[in-house]
């Protein structure tokens, strides 16, 4: 959404489509929300739009209390775009910033730090320096609000590198002092006797963690993520525990300076904001406005916290954006069925790309991949459940007792042949992933789609010239949206587990629509069985 007078009627209609997708600020109170907030709609002439929250807060506008615009969903396009600022938006997300500076994100991107400055500040209206400060602060107040830490050391748990930054940052950005902040969550929790609210931020402190609220956008089919994540679990690094319906994932995370453990909970029934009263929201967007997944961390080192925590959004795709998804794919009668079927669906990233990356090369069941573990994995100090080691990193795996290809992919990762961070040229990757002896084009599409969480894979090699043109042409109708395409054919049990291509679909491509449409009335298909990423 490019235009101003569009982006304001979606903020006159509290369009939740686009929480993350813009800001808004109201240059008459001095401050920034999000489309969906429920405050009284400001006048055309004291509004101003952003294309980021850092951008709102470098022009002087603080977040608002009510609707908190800092912990909404990220915005999908920087998952779909493959250019130097949707690369840097990842690097940034994963906390490249925090941990090498401005100069180690264009050393990783192949720009010069110039350059990567001009180019963020010419489409989000804020640096590199900015956009990763505004992540500190997120982090910084959800610490404040779920945990008991003392301020000294959550500020440089947050990534800030003294306490006066910490605290100049806080009092800018959120319009109060952190011991503030802290004393107006408690404040809230004992008006109401419940955890605190916010759609994103922190909900309650857990014993020897941090319990979250991840929030996503729109519709979100979590049985079907869930029964995905189930099916592909890796004993001792992964266990999904409980019945359908009220399922925890966890997992065990090899971080940046330390380790960690992940649970996510499969909601038990509708998880939603409070909604403005009927006739105040545009119709399109009644009734599916997004909600949150409850997720809980315990970090061996508190400096993880937001890395861990977009790990885990990445897992669980929860930027994707529904609605854009859903508009392009239910146009198409092929998929059109599915997509009524199962609103929400989404395609499941990876915790970690380069294990993942492991796991479809080593290929077979989890069990196969858990043998690896067993041998090669680092042991938690106490084991917690079904949950016993990290997986092995790549160094780990380039002995001459480990199987090939296993050891040529890890050797290739070991000495950056092969790149997979969250910010890697996708196409760099799969080319360099395809030409390694035993993993081929299939298997490096997948871990394209998967692990760089790119939502443009359909076909193997998506290059858009392989195969005979009927099937590009398919492929070529879900762009940018064909890993979810994908995903919906697996579903439903219209394309082979695993296979990535429109050519493995059984018969000609042309009599995918009605077939579709029988799946579409109500055909459930069983959770897909795929490779053991």
């Amino acid at each position: 959404m490019r235009d101003d007078d569009a982006r304001y009627e979606a903020v006159s209609s509290r369009d939740a489509r686009f929480d993350g997708e813009f800001f808004f600020a109201v240059v008459t109170t001095g401050i920034y929300c999000r489309p969906s907030c429920p405050a009284v709609t400001p006048k055309r002439v004291n509004v101003r739009f952003f294309v980021s929250a850092a951008a709102a807060q470098a022009a002087g506008f603080r977040a608002c209390r009510r609707c908190r615009p800092d912990a909404v969903p990220g915005s999908a396009e920087w998952n779909v775009r493959a250019d130097l600022v949707g690369r840097a938006m990842r690097f940034i997300g994963d906390g490249v910033v925090d941990r090498e500076g401005v100069g180690g994100l264009a050393r990783r991107l192949g720009y010069s730090a110039r350059q990567v400055q001009r180019q963020l500040t010419a489409e989000l209206g804020a640096g590199p320096v900015a956009l990763a400060r505004a992540r500190r602060a997120h982090t910084a107040r959800v610490l404040l609000q779920t945990t008991d830490l003392p301020v000294t050391e959550l500020a440089f748990a947050a990534g800030f590198a003294s306490i006066r930054q910490f605290n100049d940052t806080m009092r800018e950005i959120y319009a109060g002092t952190p011991s503030e902040l802290r004393a107006a969550a408690a404040g809230r929790r004992g008006r109401t006797g419940a955890p605190s609210q916010g759609a994103g931020g922190g909900s309650r402190s857990a014993p020897g963690g941090i319990a979250l609220r991840l929030a996503y956008r729109g519709p979100y089919a979590t049985a079907e993520i869930f029964d995905f994540l189930q099916v592909r679990a890796v004993p001792g690094v992964e266990e999904v525990c409980g019945s359908h319906g009220t399922r925890t994932y966890r997992r065990t995370l090899r971080l940046t300076y330390g380790s960690g453990i992940a649970e996510v909970d499969e909601p038990t029934g509708p998880r939603t904001r409070k909604r403005p009263p009927a006739g105040l929201v545009c119709p399109a967007a009644r009734g599916a406005d997004g909600g949150w997944l409850e997720c809980r961390l315990r970090l061996t080192d508190l400096r993880d916290l937001s890395t861990a925590v977009q790990r885990v959004r990445r897992l669980f795709d929860l930027d994707a954006d529904p609605y854009a998804v859903a508009e392009r794919l239910g146009a198409d009668p092929a998929l059109g069925p599915l997509v009524a079927a199962r609103p929400g669906l989404r395609s499941p990233g990876a915790a970690d790309p380069e294990e993942l990356a492991v796991r479809i090369v080593l290929g077979g069941p989890p069990e196969r991949a858990a043998e690896l573990v067993r041998a090669y994995g680092k042991p938690l100090d106490a084991v917690d459940g079904g949950l016993t080691h990290l997986f092995p990193t790549p160094g780990e795996l380039t002995g001459e007792e480990v199987a090939e290809p296993v050891r040529t992919l890890c050797a290739a990762l070991a000495d950056g042949t092969v790149v997979l961070d969250a910010g890697a040229d996708r196409y760099a990757a799969e080319r360099a992933l395809a030409a390694l002896p035993g993993v081929g084009a299939k298997a490096a599409a997948y871990i394209r789609m998967r692990a760089l969480g790119d939502p443009d894979v359909g076909d193997a090699g998506d290059s858009g010239e392989g195969g005979p043109p009927g099937e590009r042409a398919v492929a070529g109708a879900w762009r940018p949206w064909g890993a979810y395409a994908v995903h919906h054919l697996w579903r439903a049990g219209l394309l082979p587990a695993g296979e990535l291509s429109v050519g493995e679909l059984s018969g000609c491509a042309g009599a995918l629509p009605g077939r579709a449409e029988e799946a579409g009335r109500g055909r459930e298909a069983a959770p897909v069985a795929a490779p053991v990423g």
